[in-house]
């Protein structure tokens, strides 16, 4: 008995085009498959294509190369539709977390920067709760201490 050997597979088909111009015959033909094919990966939501006005199915080049990786799984890979579907799905899921961690480090980032500006005006003022924003200003501000919270009545 062998080990069981783990392989990767991916999905990459981010460089294709998003634009949904292709009708179901052309987008058949150029992933190489009979266009029912791709009504059943519609159905069953492996591809998704977009619609026109009339309700026909319109595919892009992504699409298209998405439609392309699906068959390679299933025919090299022996994957069955299911678990493309959550190959795909999972695929998905990995890119928009990939997304929100750019979007999380630039602005970790930017904190970090923001910190250091703000370390590096405070140095040389001997009280640290006292740092000059760069404004100045000529209002007055008036202080009033609290009053003590009236009992409750009853």
């Amino acid at each position: 008995m062998q080990p069981f050997e783990e392989e990767e597979i991916s999905i990459t088909v981010e460089a294709s085009s998003d634009d949904k111009i292709l009708i179901i015959s052309v987008a058949a033909r150029m992933a190489g498959m009979h266009p029912q094919t791709l009504r059943q990966y519609d159905r069953l939501g492996l591809v998704q294509p977009g619609r026109a006005a009339g309700g026909g199915r319109r595919y892009s080049a992504r699409d298209v190369a998405l439609l392309r990786e699906v068959q390679r799984l299933s025919q090299d890979e022996g994957i069955n539709l299911e678990g493309i579907r959550r190959i795909i799905s999972l695929e998905q899921t990995v890119g928009d977390l990939r997304e929100q961690i750019a979007e999380l480090e630039a602005a970790l980032g930017a904190a970090y920067q923001r910190i250091a500006e703000l370390e590096t005006v405070g140095r040389g003022y001997p009280r640290a709760d006292l740092v000059p924003t760069g404004r100045s200003s000529t209002a007055l501000v008036v202080w009033r201490p609290r009053r003590p919270a009236d009992p409750p009545t009853r």
